[in-house]
């Protein structure tokens, strides 16, 4: 499983940790289950995701816009003012086996996840 996470800016690694630790019951998901977190290339300057990458002992992989934009997501979203049509369900969908959405988009304060297989 690939866990896409779209942030707000300044992040922190507490916020990104709960989100992905949320997400992940709510799907009835382990941390155990995820091979990689995967966001937007803008993002990979972005302290709070990289140490929650690490904390959590999982890779986070920043992918290309043009990577993320051969995706149509099923939610609208608004990385479009970057010229993306998403960041959460493209980058999961990106990295995943099987390319298909299991938890579609949800927003966690200011994280937002998407979960693929």
């Amino acid at each position: 499983m690939i866990i896409g996470i779209g942030t707000r800016r300044g992040i922190t690694k507490e916020e990104v940790i709960e989100a992905v630790e949320q997400a992940l019951c709510e799907c009835g998901l382990g941390l155990g289950e995820i091979k990689a977190l995967a966001s937007a290339k803008l993002k990979e300057n972005e302290q709070g995701l990289l140490e929650a990458g690490e904390m959590l002992g999982i890779p986070v992989d920043f992918l290309p816009d043009e990577m993320l934009n051969s995706y149509n997501p099923p939610s609208s979203s608004q990385a479009s003012r970057f010229g993306l049509k998403g960041v959460a369900e493209p980058a999961a969908l990106a990295l995943s086996e099987e390319k298909q959405l299991i938890c579609r988009k949800k927003v966690y304060g200011r994280v937002t996840i998407a979960i693929a297989r």
